[in-house]
């Protein structure tokens, strides 16, 4: 051993020089002249006689911080790890040497070779210490500076917000920026009078929603795009209603004005009867007929964005730790996990720590919307980072931590608190318990999405159910629209805690599955009234018990037969489930019930049989009803009478 002095040795050993400097007295060992430094066979022979102190001292304890591995209960005990691992087997575990193992089967392992497992006094992290920890300053007004605004881009699938990003970064290139941009992340940006936008470029509002529902407000303003020649469609109302709901100002972008067909004041006429009075008109959202074709009218357009922004006042510190969002995450087979994330508060830089939801991980590289290398990226800057321990969900958040093991220790924490919260049901609201929730105070709004097979449908629904609200609860329709129940209406509903009503409608393949698991209360009715009394009903905590509908199965028409004496035969293919001889059926077509009613004859080849598993064909006719087509959707159910409780 080199010379040490004995200031490195009690910051080693955690202990004052002046601690370290009366034990080397103590031990009668010789320091060198200065009195400070300890070298060769001294040193050696000091720090032996210092850890074999400290191990009296502390008896047959092992100590763990964090991850337990084999390897290093094996190496504080000094036993070999083939040995522990024997133990290990013995006791029914199988463990590799760099395994981790339950902090139980830890301690257990631990007290057969006579010693106690024991956390180390810094490895508890209780969940108040953690928001201690993640809990970043409150920014002094002196220290914020004004900061671009982020902008997503929402609309119809056709009316050209792809085509209208292209032009924005085409505009940024003329204007002067050297070499193309080139988008190798979810995110771009463009200067405009010197000024910078930072464009999101979100697959749309469902992903807007999404985000939104974890907490994460990052957008600062929307673009509505619009066709001039197309009006409004049912997914830019959507888009309207997404925006709406998460109290974002909208800019309206009357795209393809050279078209033919173009009609700028019909899109202005439409907008209003949504509740969007553009300033034209004597309102107060601006709008902007461009080309994104044809590049006419990009750089108004990005000049109201800014306009908007002054008005907003948006403003940052960049001198703090770094807080934000993440906007995309993958795993990518050769750098690992790959993160997008916006920096919405102080400055992340290379080598950072930093914690993303259950992920955590140190900063090892950081590359901008040009594809180059960065060191650093500050408020309103999109950057993918590498790193990470595992891949982060989109919406989740990120903050720098003050180190390595903070972060660590957070993200272990929240995975549990993650699991534990699996396990808890979800308190969203559903018509069964909205009495419960209204008597204790906590619900005040009764948000409802809308969806029926006709506009006049929507119209009429929403005007009854909000002529129900009370003094105790407002009835709020946040969505109403046409065609059947999709994923976007159950992302909307579970971020604004609502309820989804269908009439004559049906939830497509998926939506399903992710109502179940957003805790969404999907309910769907063929009479109106139906659903104006249950909700009634449910306001006055009287929802009687009720008939449900269970569905077994699902079947594909794919072969149409006139079988004269008999009528229509569908030759089928069970998708999901089974088929009863004794179920009612639904008749599905394009998302919309077209029929409800019984079978008239259920056939495997010419027999008669009681019911058809999935994977099979079979043949149905049905009572009084011929007019289906190859494609059709026939839902088998049953009616059960379940009892209602309100919890």
């Amino acid at each position: 051993m080199s010379k040490t002095s004995i200031k490195k040795i009690a910051e080693d050993y955690k202990m004052s020089e002046k601690e370290i400097a009366k034990k080397i007295n103590d031990f009668g060992v010789e320091t060198t002249e200065d009195k400070k430094n300890l070298e060769g066979e001294n040193l050696q022979l000091f720090i032996e006689m210092l850890n074999e102190e400290i191990k009296e001292a502390k008896g047959n304890v092992v100590e763990v911080d964090g991850k337990i591995t084999v390897q290093e209960i094996a190496s504080q005990m000094d036993k070999p790890a083939s040995e522990v691992i024997m133990k290990l087997m013995k006791m029914g575990t199988m463990a590799t040497i760099n395994q981790e193992i339950s902090f139980d089967i830890a301690a257990l392992v631990c007290s057969e070779f006579g010693f106690t497992l024991m956390r180390s006094d810094n490895s508890e992290i209780e969940e108040l210490e953690i928001e201690a920890l993640m809990e970043i300053e409150e920014d002094d007004e002196k220290d914020l500076v004004p900061r671009p605004p982020v902008v997503t881009v929402m609309g119809h699938v056709d009316h050209g917000k792809t085509s209208l990003l292209d032009a924005i970064r085409d505009t940024d290139v003329i204007s002067g920026e050297a070499g193309g941009i080139t988008q190798h992340i979810g995110a771009s940006e463009v200067k405009i009078n010197g000024q910078k936008i930072v464009f999101l470029d979100t697959p749309g509002h469902e992903a807007f929603t999404s985000m939104r529902a974890r907490g994460a407000q990052v957008t600062d303003i929307a673009i509505l795009v619009v066709a001039a020649d197309d009006g409004i469609m049912p997914q830019t109302i959507e888009a309207i209603n997404h925006a709406k709901a998460a109290d974002v100002p909208l800019i309206i972008a009357i795209n393809k004005i050279d078209k033919p067909g173009a009609n700028p004041d019909r899109v202005k006429q439409e907008l209003s009867e949504q509740g969007l009075l553009v300033e034209d008109w004597g309102g107060d959202v601006i709008s902007v007929e461009v080309s994104a074709k044809k590049r006419i009218n990009i750089e108004n357009l990005l000049e109201m964005v800014l306009l908007v922004a002054e008005i907003q006042e948006l403003k940052a510190n960049p001198n703090k730790r770094a807080v934000g969002t993440v906007i995309e995450a993958e795993l990518d087979k050769n750098r690992g996990p790959v993160a997008t994330v916006l920096v919405q508060g102080g400055t992340l830089s290379v080598g950072d720590p930093i914690v993303a939801g259950v992920a955590s991980g140190k900063v090892r590289a950081m590359i901008n919307y040009k594809g180059k290398r960065i060191k650093q990226a500050g408020p309103s800057t999109a950057v993918e980072i590498l790193g990470l321990s595992e891949v982060p969900a989109g919406g989740d958040q990120f903050a720098e931590t003050p180190n390595d093991k903070t972060a660590r220790l957070i993200a272990e924490k929240r995975q549990a608190m993650q699991r534990e919260e699996m396990l808890k049901a979800s308190s969203k609201i559903s018509l069964d318990d909205l009495f419960a929730q209204m008597s204790e105070g906590k619900v005040k709004d009764l948000n409802i999405v809308i969806k029926a097979d006709v506009q006049g449908s929507v119209q009429a629904v929403k005007q009854s159910l909000e002529k129900l609200s009370n003094e105790e609860v407002a009835i709020k329709v946040i969505h109403g629209g046409v065609g059947a129940i999709t994923e976007s209406d159950v992302l909307l509903a579970s971020a604004s805690n609502a309820i989804i009503i269908g009439f004559n409608v049906r939830p497509v393949s998926g939506s399903e599955q992710v109502a179940e698991k957003e805790s969404v209360d999907i309910r769907t009715y063929t009479i109106i009234y139906k659903a104006i009394e249950d909700i009634k009903a449910a306001m006055s905590g009287m929802l009687d018990p009720d008939y449900v509908d269970e569905d077994t199965g699902k079947v594909e028409i794919r072969e149409i037969y006139k079988i004269s004496g008999v009528g229509t035969v569908a030759g089928c293919y069970v998708t999901s489930g089974k088929i009863m001889r004794a179920s009612k059926v639904r008749i599905v077509r394009d998302g919309i019930i077209i029929h409800e009613g019984e079978l008239a004859a259920l056939k495997r080849f010419k027999d008669d049989v009681k019911e058809v598993a999935q994977g099979f064909e079979c043949g149905l006719s049905f009572v009084n009803y011929n007019d289906i087509k190859p494609g059709d959707i026939v839902e088998a159910y049953i009616t059960k009478e379940v009892e209602r409780t309100l919890d």
